[in-house]
């Protein structure tokens, strides 16, 4: 049994911010994979299902960021798990928009929900940690995640959501590589094979005019 965690802040007016894309994540998942419908329960919205045979719990807490641990640590102590059965869905300021990224335990780098999540069930879980790049200066950072994706990124960030869904499967079974080729392939699909280049065709040659001299006018050009 896994327990899949989605990091963002409760209410429609956090709804679109950088600071939800885990929230973004795991609603896909549930969506894309036929699971049970959203509940209130563990502090949270959860819902349950299967991936690839295995039992997957989807945890949405709604304690807000600075808080998650609390929702994730009820969840746990309820079914028995340790941090090794728990992976954390989380917005990533030091990978570019798009990109996506696994790490098993580890600091949380100031981020609010991991460390929550820290405080409550320690570092050795496991993150799927997701790019929304950096504003460039450390004073506009609440402002930025906090702040709903741009329409120019509405493209890559569904790209990420639809590649997260088709890898669901493998990271329930554990084999990170097929998941993040699974992303891979909708964030940066193969290009089409370049048509074979075609060698100029060979242009006819000319051919000689017959010559129409008389054999005494060929006689006076060849001693002029």
């Amino acid at each position: 049994m896994k327990l899949w965690v989605g990091l963002g802040n409760p209410g429609p007016k956090y709804a679109g911010n950088r600071h939800n894309i885990g929230w973004m994540a795991v609603e896909r998942i549930a969506a894309d994979h036929g699971f049970a419908p959203w509940r209130a329960k563990f502090q949270g919205a959860f819902c349950e299902g299967t991936l690839g045979g295995e039992k997957v719990l989807l945890l949405k807490p709604e304690t807000f960021m600075n808080l998650s641990g609390q929702s994730v640590g009820e969840a746990m102590r309820f079914y028995k798990l340790t941090p090794a059965d728990v992976t954390v869905f989380h917005d990533e300021l030091d990978l570019a928009p798009g990109k996506v990224r696994l790490k098993e335990g580890g600091g949380h780098a100031g981020h609010n929900g991991l460390r929550s999540i820290h405080q409550h069930i320690g570092e050795a879980y496991a993150r799927v940690r997701l790019g929304i790049g950096h504003p460039g200066h450390k004073d506009r950072v609440a402002s930025y995640v906090l702040s709903d994706f741009a329409k120019a990124e509405q493209e890559w960030l569904d790209d990420v959501l639809r590649g997260i869904s088709d890898g669901a499967p493998d990271l329930a079974a554990g084999d990170g590589p097929k998941f993040l080729n699974a992303i891979a392939r909708r964030t940066a699909p193969a290009r089409p094979a370049k048509a074979a280049a075609t060698k100029p065709e060979a242009k006819p040659e000319a051919k000689a005019e017959p010559d129409a001299r008389s054999a005494l006018q060929k006689l006076v050009d060849r001693f002029r």
